[in-house]
């Protein structure tokens, strides 16, 4: 639907026509959307598309009286010079590019305001928007942000916040009770303990309680299921090479070997996401990582006599070891997968708390 100029996409015309007036398809538009957030000259042209439209009048309106409430701002924009006022009907100045739902009242006004704001007010986790000018006197893009910076930043509150330090509280901990203590238990401890630590990394890394503007977020075409799933992968990065290679320093002791966690561990982590579309983030990462813990650590406490290390290594050994223990982890991981995409949809919308 786009054509090329110079090695680049560019949005035509009559796409940024069809988008303004709210009858482009669905992924056209996302595809659109996407497109502006780095290219300022295809997102000058759909502002004033959209400018040229009922709901440019709307926007201009509301871009006046936020800029009017902002503490020392009023009737300022970016860079200084005063806002100028715009005619209703006019092109407006300065509109931020917005879903197309915005300019169709039929489709629902709660549900498709969400998907409306995703460009102007979308959550830096989802990748940093800003008004784009379209004033007669020159195009302004937003500043160039590094993909890198981005990047790190859509890894999510998991890895940026207090939990990245509980991983490696967790690594420490077993190194000192190996170590330091004497533990003879340590890595079948920390095998019982590593397939949650990144199903509560993916539990801290998405949903209402996560982000500010989740509403908003979710009808993004950044966010999503593909905002689940870059912050998935960051959690994934963060733990799993750390905890293996804990594993590996600590003595076997009976324990299955350091590496035998890392199927359950990827298993659980995608059966959250997929139960997270039906229950909310929290609550499925409490019964799958709940789950895992009951069935390891139930066994043990239940089972008569001593040796509670030895017992806790003969159940994980169960658990993990051999073909058969390995090849069910491989194939409920991909059940999950197939679950969570059968249910992608759901991501589009905002997630129970």
């Amino acid at each position: 639907m786009t054509h090329r100029d110079r090695h680049q996409w560019h949005v035509p015309d009559d796409q940024a026509t069809r988008y303004a007036e709210g009858t482009l398809s669905d992924p056209d538009a996302w595809s659109l959307e996407k497109h502006v957030e780095d290219c300022a000259r295809c997102a000058s042209r759909v502002s004033a598309a959209v400018g040229g439209t009922a709901a440019g009048t709307v926007l201009a309106a509301v871009r006046a009286a936020v800029l009017e409430s902002a503490p020392g701002a009023a009737g300022a924009v970016p860079g200084g010079a005063a806002a100028p006022e715009s005619a209703p009907g006019a092109a407006v100045s300065e509109v931020p590019v917005l879903g197309r739902a915005a300019m169709t009242p039929a489709a629902g006004a709660a549900g498709t305001t969400e998907r409306a704001l995703g460009h102007a007010a979308r959550t830096p986790a989802a990748g940093a928007a800003v008004p784009v000018r379209a004033s007669a006197g020159g195009v302004g893009g937003r500043p160039v942000v590094s993909r890198l910076a981005r990047l790190l930043w859509a890894a999510g509150p998991a890895v940026r916040g207090a939990w990245l330090p509980a991983v490696l509280g967790v690594a420490v901990a077993a190194l000192a009770l190996s170590y330091g203590a004497g533990f003879p238990g340590a890595r079948a401890l920390l095998l019982a303990i590593a397939p949650v630590v990144p199903v509560a990394g993916v539990a801290l890394s998405y949903g209402p309680h996560a982000d500010p503007l989740h509403e908003v977020t979710a009808a993004t075409p950044g966010g999503g299921l593909r905002l689940a799933l870059t912050r998935t992968v960051a959690v994934l990065a963060l733990s799993l090479p750390l905890l293996t290679l804990t594993g590996l320093l600590l003595p076997a002791s009976g324990a299955p070997a350091a590496a035998a966690w890392l199927l359950p561990g990827l298993a659980l982590a995608l059966a959250s996401l997929a139960l997270a579309s039906f229950v909310g983030c929290r609550a499925a990462a409490g019964v799958t990582g709940g789950g895992w813990l009951c069935a390891v650590l139930a066994p043990v406490a239940v089972a008569p006599g001593g040796a509670t290390a030895l017992r806790l290594a003969e159940q994980l050994s169960r658990c993990l070891d051999g073909v058969a223990a390995q090849s069910a982890w491989a194939a409920a991981a991909v059940l999950s997968a197939t679950l969570l995409t059968a249910r992608r949809p759901a991501y589009d919308r905002p997630l129970r708390p």
